[in-house]
């Protein structure tokens, strides 16, 4: 759809360039000469973006955006001015403008500014409603194909009980989406327990997961509940499974066959109900050709595999990555920067752009 562009200017002349200009690029363009035209025309507020003139004739550009924002209104708004100021200009950015241009507009830097701002709008948008379908907690964000298929296998699986493999590179997000699945699931009211099967020693592996009975080895100082039963009624997040010994990776099958388990150096059965979820960045398939990963346990743990792209297959989501990390860095250091500039998110795509050729 064509989207829709409003114009506040009392010039004849700058609207009628303006008009020109944007609908031979498509653009449907509404033109006003002054803020009481605008103001009395309420469907002006449905627009996709607004330029309005800092100095009309019956007030002050500014004081239109103000009135934007506080009826909530994000639409993207551009301030052009022909006796612009660095005070206008500050005031306009603190107020959510999204640039401010002076007078005489030179109609690429127009077109380019007015592009910039659709897509940014856009973006949000999208990001917004990836927040609203993953809830509250751990962001993900991305607005990617790539990405959404991810996220939307994940919240049908998350209604059943069924074991979930999440398959991708380290630092694709497999964790924030194993939070997703638990949140949405019938285990949402029990412990979501994470365990990084890579990071734990083999030798404690098996008491991490299972738990150990006193005196079941030197330091075992008291009885001590695994993992497993920690998450009973909820989710345990198994991370880098590939990882797993072989005496672990028989034991875990056990877990999921039986739903029960003996700690380390006790007797007593422990049955727990556990929803499985687990990721690797490995290929699991060539371990299992390799003999060095259980072929069974592949099939318990795979029963609905979901590969989680990386960044490289998503290049739409660099931006709002950026600026979501962007955001947190600006709030823990109190920057004044409004924004990530246009040339350090080019950059941004440029390595992107040396990564991918790289693998």
């Amino acid at each position: 759809m064509s989207k829709s562009i409003v114009v506040v200017d009392d010039e004849p002349n700058i609207g009628v360039s303006l008009q020109l200009i944007l609908e031979r690029e498509g653009y449907n363009v509404s033109i006003f000469r002054s803020t009481h035209e605008f103001k009395s025309r309420q469907s002006n507020r449905k627009a996709d973006a607004f330029l309005l003139d800092v100095r009309l004739p019956d007030g002050n550009g500014i004081e239109l955006l103000r009135g934007l924002r506080q009826a909530d209104n994000r639409v993207p708004v551009i301030m052009i001015s022909g006796q612009s100021s660095i005070a206008e200009a500050v005031e306009a950015t603190r107020n959510g403008a999204f640039d401010f241009l002076e007078k005489p507009l030179a109609r690429d830097r127009v077109l380019l500014v007015l592009k910039n701002a659709l897509e940014q709008a856009s973006l949000r948008k999208e990001n917004e409603r990836f927040r609203e379908l993953v809830g509250e907690g751990p962001k993900m964000i991305g607005s990617s194909a790539a990405f959404a298929h991810a996220v939307e296998q994940a919240s049908r699986v998350a209604r059943s009980d069924a074991r979930v493999l999440l398959l991708g590179e380290s630092g694709t997000g497999k964790e924030l989406l194993a939070s997703h699945i638990h949140r949405e699931s019938p285990f949402a009211g029990g412990p979501f327990v994470k365990v990084n099967c890579a990071a734990i020693p083999t030798e404690l592996l098996e008491s991490e997961l299972f738990g150990h009975e006193k005196g079941a080895f030197t330091g075992a100082a008291g009885m001590r509940r695994g993992k497993f039963e920690l998450a009973d009624g909820g989710t345990i997040f198994l991370d880098e499974v590939g990882d797993l010994h072989e005496s672990s990776q028989a034991k875990l099958l056990r877990v999921l066959q039986e739903g029960e388990f003996q700690r380390v150096g006790g007797e007593q059965t422990v049955r727990v109900s556990v929803r499985v979820v687990s990721a690797t960045n490995r290929n699991l398939s060539d371990l299992v050709s390799q003999n060095r990963f259980r072929e069974d346990l592949y099939y318990r743990l795979s029963v609905v595999p979901i590969r989680v792209p990386a960044l490289r297959d998503r290049p739409e989501d660099v931006r709002p990555l950026a600026e979501y990390f962007w955001r947190i860095s600006a709030r823990a250091i109190i920057s004044s920067r409004s924004g990530l500039t246009m040339r350090f998110l080019r950059r941004l795509k440029r390595m992107r752009g040396r990564a991918t050729r790289a693998s």
